[in-house]
């Protein structure tokens, strides 16, 4: 646990996981719901194969500009001078405020944007935005759980599900209050300041708390990204189908290995890429198979 602002208060949570030699970390940011834990699948995966990984959880910041600059201060206070960036929902949404905030002395190599949007006023929460602060936490989470997939399900998104409302009951008020203050605050991205950065666009073809109009204002946004389609896996791929995750995580971070900005430790690299490679061959060809 850290404080990096003067208020006392504020303590991001953090899980920091493989080699230390590493400059350039992934940095996993949860979404509304989500603690630094709900990456587990991530940390234990690509720890495995030789990356450096953190997974956070967020203090309570009330607006954008107040998170990015205590996010900068975390970073500062671990030094780190460029990161990569894996946003989950409202993670991907501050992840891209992040970059753009930082865009004159850039301190993010790359994102990944999972399940995430552009512009906050899709949730038509605009004007509620200013009063989560005065709910009680158990009309916070039904809130929350609203966006939460309902119906027949298979074991493994159910079992996601599950562990996500485990999480959300572990928030208190005011940080369910702040993380959708944050989620619904009118704000969008101005993406001619973060043009330059490498994205991957990760979202699912089944339901998610997505709209396709959101979809595709992304993939309008950043038209050179790089697109990271899964089948199924709802609102929380990286738990319930964190195989085919891992591996589009993998496939961004191919274009860094060798350069200073690589978030794998250099010794680990052959046989992990021949892995990669592998496995991605596998894929295609079954997918030709289908």
């Amino acid at each position: 646990q850290i404080i990096v602002d003067d208020d006392d208060s504020k303590i991001w949570s953090l899980y920091d996981a493989g080699p230390r030699s590493i400059r350039c970390p992934l940095i996993f940011l949860p979404p509304v719901s989500g603690t630094a834990d709900v990456f587990f699948q991530q940390i234990l995966a690509l720890t495995g194969w030789g990356y450096r990984v953190i997974a956070l959880q967020y203090p309570v910041y009330w607006d954008h500009l107040e998170f990015c600059d205590g996010f900068r201060k975390l970073l500062d206070h671990l030094q780190l001078d460029k990161v990569h960036l894996f946003g989950a929902s409202l993670g991907g949404f501050l992840a891209q405020k992040f970059a753009e905030y930082t865009h004159k002395s850039p301190r993010v190599q790359s994102l990944i944007l999972c399940n995430a949007f552009s512009d906050t006023s899709i949730f038509n929460q605009t004007w509620t935005a200013n009063s989560f602060w005065l709910m009680p936490a158990f009309m916070l989470k039904k809130i929350v759980l609203g966006n939460f997939a309902s119906g027949p399900l298979d074991p493994e998104m159910a079992d996601g599900i599950d562990f996500m409302v485990d999480r959300l009951e572990s928030l208190g008020q005011s940080e369910l209050a702040s993380r959708l203050t944050l989620n619904c605050q009118n704000s969008y991205v101005e993406p001619h300041k973060i043009r330059d950065i490498p994205v991957t666009i990760m979202d699912v073809f089944d339901q998610s708390a997505l709209s396709t109009e959101a979809k595709e204002e992304m993939y309008k946004l950043y038209p050179n990204a790089r697109r990271a389609h899964l089948k199924t896996g709802g609102n929380f791929p990286y738990l319930c189908r964190s195989a085919e995750v891992n591996l589009y995580i993998q496939i961004h971070l191919l274009q860094f290995h060798g350069t200073r900005y690589a978030a794998i430790d250099p010794s680990m690299v052959s046989a992990e890429e021949v892995e990669v490679q592998k496995i991605s061959l596998h894929s295609s060809n079954e997918q030709e198979e289908q």
